[in-house]
């Protein structure tokens, strides 16, 4: 499994030759101007909410790519009544695809598309594939449901939000990584805009002083689980 890094809470997800694209917004964040979306392959596009800095490129990444767009009831069927592929999901639900099984599961936001249009409720990503799983938060402040999903899914890695602000920050994400029981951590939704913006080297230094590992990827790099 291969993830990539686009910026802000952007993913790109490798599984065995099939690409996941998880809350494209690249072209509004200047910070990641080097990534070209037309260059970007996509087979699912995964949303965990309706937030005009995790949709905006949504659309032209689907036309391009016939990518199938998971989300949220209304998320999915919004996407689907313009025409394009999708598959709808609602919290605590699972389903078999052909990159892995992909959960539903609770966060703690909101969630409206930037025309105002209802975006359901917000939600995260536990992905179990190619024998490594990995959960998704999302935008989310900490919550006791996080302790739900290592009861069910032993995980690999953890992907949180860390910025603060609109989402939990690095405190509380150390928090959350004792409830998901997961050491392994890479940060996202953090210094694209003044807002989010926190030390890298004190992040770190937080994490390793509870043995535990926290990745801060720049835009475009890429580990392999």
């Amino acid at each position: 499994m291969k993830i990539t890094f686009y910026g802000h809470a952007c993913l790109g997800i490798e599984v065995n030759e099939v690409n996941i694209l998880i809350d494209p917004f690249i072209t509004g964040n200047p910070k990641a101007a080097h990534i070209d979306i037309n260059s970007l392959k996509a087979d699912f596009i995964l949303l965990t909410h309706a937030h005009q800095d995790h949709t905006l490129d949504v659309e032209a990444i689907a036309k391009r790519t016939d990518a199938i767009i998971v989300s949220n009831y209304e998320i999915a069927t919004y996407y689907g009544n313009k025409g394009f592929s999708f598959h709808p999901m609602n919290h605590g639900g699972s389903w078999d695809f052909e990159f892995g099984t992909v959960k539903y599961v609770n966060a703690i936001h909101t969630s409206s598309f930037p025309d105002g249009t209802n975006g359901g409720q917000p939600g995260g990503f536990v992905i179990e594939g190619e024998h490594k799983n990995i959960y998704i938060a999302g935008d989310t402040a900490l919550t006791m449901d996080m302790k739900l999903i290592p009861m069910r899914t032993k995980l690999d890695l953890a992907i949180l939000p860390i910025g603060s602000n609109f989402t939990m920050d690095v405190d509380d994400a150390i928090i959350a990584s004792d409830f998901v029981q997961c050491d392994k951590i890479l940060g996202y939704h953090f210094d694209t805009f003044g807002y989010i913006e926190i030390d890298h080297d004190e992040a770190k230094r937080k994490f390793f002083d509870k043995n535990k590992d926290l990745m801060l990827l720049g835009i475009g790099e890429s580990i392999e689980l």
